[in-house]
């Protein structure tokens, strides 16, 4: 698709107030392109989850998708916020009461009954791709269960806001919405992100927000938006690895996310699988 301005013209990327970088139609075709490395991946990872796999073995399918496509890690080598070590890893392995950034080791064995969220970025050809997607382990309890619906639902209802003309919050007050209605804590403490060239760009994307307040969608915009949604509280501490984070009252968590651009359209969802 093209985009254009009010004059009809082929549509000029520019820069919005806050520093959001809006993407021309070829540069999200490019999005799109290292998104489905990222799908794929996933794919591949939903595949091999079950009992006796270690989440090191999850990494190693991160390494073949990247080198199948001559793809780098958006991860592997990430510097930590907080001036620890840089993120060891390609993709990010958290497991049952771990929210995100969970670090993948031959330590950690899946077993019956856990979820483990990975997350995973890829860079190719100067775009990033960035989704999660928590996945049950063999055969899990019904609160997972529902968890999990219920995270994907929250996610689905944000992307369908992702629309030009809305705002930011309708976005972040969807993902609240459908979660507390359930009874769940919604994370605050981590949010979704603008995405394009860097793996985190303007605006920040909260998961819980007011509708009709904040940035005004426009099409260009590429969010990724990723509900981190907890079984009981919303508070979260980090262990002392400086990346993993989990739940306070230990209980579980779920994270999905896509990469989604505004278009003229309605939402493109770029790391849909196909």
């Amino acid at each position: 698709m093209k985009f254009s301005n009010d004059s009809g013209k082929r549509w000029v990327p520019k820069v919005m107030a806050g520093g959001i970088q809006l993407k021309s139609s070829e540069e999200i075709e490019a999005m799109y392109r290292a998104n489905q490395v990222v799908a794929e991946c996933l794919q591949r990872i939903g595949e091999a989850v079950k009992p006796g796999v270690t989440t090191a073995d999850l990494d190693v399918i991160g390494h073949e998708v990247l080198k199948k496509h001559g793809a780098k890690s958006a991860f592997l080598g990430y510097p930590n916020p907080s001036g620890g070590k840089a993120f060891p890893a390609t993709v990010c392995t958290s497991v049952n009461d771990e929210i995100v950034h969970g670090i993948p080791s031959r330590a950690t064995v899946l077993k019956d009954g856990d979820i483990v969220s990975c997350d995973f970025g890829v860079i190719l050809d100067g775009w990033v791709g960035d989704s999660a997607v928590t996945f049950p382990v063999g055969e899990v309890s019904e609160n997972a269960k529902r968890l999990l619906d219920v995270t994907r639902r929250s996610l689905a209802a944000a992307i369908e806001q992702v629309r030009v003309g809305n705002r930011l919050g309708d976005v972040s007050h969807a993902v609240q919405e459908v979660a507390e209605a359930e009874g769940f804590g919604v994370v605050t403490d981590f949010v979704g992100h603008g995405v394009g060239r860097k793996m985190h760009e303007p605006p920040q994307v909260p998961n819980v927000g007011r509708p009709g307040t904040g940035v005004r969608l426009q099409a260009g915009m590429v969010l990724a938006i990723e509900p981190m949604i907890n079984e009981g509280t919303p508070d979260v501490r980090t262990l002392a690895d400086g990346w993993t984070a989990v739940t306070f009252d230990h209980k579980l968590s779920a994270h999905f996310e896509h990469s989604v651009a505004v278009t003229s359209e309605g939402p493109r969802v770029l790391s849909a699988w196909s």
